[in-house]
């Protein structure tokens, strides 16, 4: 029996400076193998795109292991992937840094939606710009508090 856990999270993976390095042809082969990693991480992927400099991807994950660890293992994990097929001409490394972005179980259609409809949303809009809404959102949320 398979548990599915409620911890939505909607991971951003950058590539090293920003630069383009997924093709259109190997996509879905890299879109494959994270998801691979994610189900072999007791966890559920529920959609995926790999833009030429990041990926989005939605997530159930097992409390077992946390965001950092998770992403850590799925950004080192695809980037030897990526290296090993020779699917980037030159060397191919993530940013240092991720994101991940609680999403409630209500939001899961929407989000989906979403990251499937990436290829549209960025004609429409640049990952710079599209990254800054994200952080401007999610910073709305919080309410910091000085002692």
């Amino acid at each position: 029996m398979k548990i599915e856990y409620n911890l939505y999270t909607h991971f951003i993976l950058i590539t090293q400076n920003r630069a383009p390095l997924i093709h259109e042809v190997n996509r879905e082969r890299i879109e494959k193998y994270i998801t691979g990693i994610v189900n072999n991480n007791q966890s559920k992927m529920y959609s995926i795109y790999a833009n030429p400099e990041h990926v989005h991807f939605l997530v159930s994950r097992s409390p077992k292991i946390s965001e950092v660890a998770f992403v850590t293992i799925i950004a080192e994990s695809s980037a030897k992937f990526i290296h090993d097929n020779k699917l980037c001409r030159c060397t191919f490394a993530w940013q240092q840094s991720a994101s991940a972005f609680s999403v409630s179980k209500t939001d899961v259609d929407r989000v989906c939606k979403y990251i499937l409809n990436q290829p549209k949303h960025h004609k429409k809009m640049t990952f710079a710009e599209e990254y800054e809404t994200f952080v401007q959102h999610y910073q709305k949320t919080l309410k910091w508090q000085i002692s």
